[in-house]
């Protein structure tokens, strides 16, 4: 009867020791944990607020400078737009140069260039100088890649303000093909192509000569009885008028008269 009592009393014994046992673990695990939420929350407490200022204004700063570059690309492609258009605008003005420049020097006789057209009852009414007698030489070249035979075939003129002229430059093409020819000219002294008038020439317009073919082109021209009245003519009694030759090609510009 003892014994049964005892391993009873022993057993309760071994029970209520490993209950208190288990009480103190989570006593000590829930110290643990509130001791750490303590300590987070005490640091949170401590910490400057300028540090929490600085973190946020690194983000808007970053923020403002994303602002900015995008802003200043915008900037550069307009930018890059308006340089783009003033350069193909420039190019455009390049090619269109040459041309307008030759019509105003035809127009003026500005560079050496004579005047294109002219007037009928100027022509017809116009009075000759007849005491002043200019020569007038005739210059033909052409350019190194057209294989034309080309010259003058007459040296000189001699003639007076006023009075209309005739000459004629040869042209032949050696080769075994078609050649296109396009031609350009001047007159010497520059100063004289404003009075150097032209009623009928072959420049500026394309010559087509077939394999070995031969041809005259005429030149019908007069001097404008107003040179005589120029003071910075009184000591020109020479004017030449010289053509180059150039093949005729796409893309080809010819240089500006008188000063090619």
């Amino acid at each position: 009867m003892l014994l049964p009592f005892l391993l009873r009393g022993c057993t309760a014994k071994h029970y209520v020791q490993q209950a208190l046992s288990s009480t103190r673990l989570c006593v000590n695990y829930c110290n643990i944990r509130g001791l750490a939420t303590s300590s987070g929350q005490l640091f949170l407490r401590r910490t400057p607020q300028r540090f929490l200022n600085q973190s946020r204004g690194a983000k808007t700063h970053k923020r403002k400078h994303q602002n900015q570059e995008d802003d200043w690309k915008k900037r550069n492609k307009t930018v890059l737009t308006y340089i783009a258009a003033a350069g193909v605008g420039m190019i455009g003005l390049s090619y269109a140069a040459v041309p307008l420049y030759r019509l105003y020097c035809q127009a003026t006789g500005l560079g050496g260039t004579a005047v294109a057209g002219h007037n009928t009852d100027h022509v017809e009414t116009m009075k000759p100088i007849r005491d002043r007698i200019i020569k007038v030489t005739f210059n033909a070249d052409t350019h190194a890649s057209m294989q034309w035979n080309f010259r003058p075939q007459q040296s000189e003129i001699y003639l007076v303000p006023g009075e209309t002229a005739l000459a004629f430059y040869k042209a032949r093409n050696p080769t075994d093909k078609p050649v296109i020819g396009i031609s350009t000219y001047n007159v010497v002294p520059f100063e004289a192509g404003q009075y150097f008038n032209k009623i009928q020439c072959f420049c500026f317009e394309e010559q087509r000569l077939n394999p070995h073919e031969e041809v005259d082109m005429p030149v019908f021209f007069y001097i404008d009885p107003e040179f005589d009245d120029d003071p910075r003519m009184a000591r020109v009694d020479t004017i030449t008028l010289s053509y180059t030759f150039f093949e005729a090609k796409e893309g080809q510009r010819l240089p500006v008269p008188g000063y090619s």
